[in-house]
């Protein structure tokens, strides 16, 4: 397994890397929304869709 991604589209970042900065940006894009007052789309553990709201409610979305 090669520890770098295709360096033309990850500028030489490993796996890991991009992983983290991904995770970063989703935790950044759920507290702007959270200070916007907009729900988070969100599963639970057993794969269900929920909104959950700012105020810890949570409305699970009809199948």
């Amino acid at each position: 397994m090669q520890e770098y991604n295709d360096p033309d589209r990850t500028c030489g970042l490993t796996d890991d890397e991009v992983t983290e900065r991904f995770r970063a940006a989703v935790r950044l894009a759920n507290e702007k929304k959270k200070i916007k007052g907009v729900p988070i789309a969100r599963l639970d553990a057993n794969g269900k869709a929920y909104l959950e709201y700012p105020d810890g409610s949570k409305k699970y979305v009809a199948d």
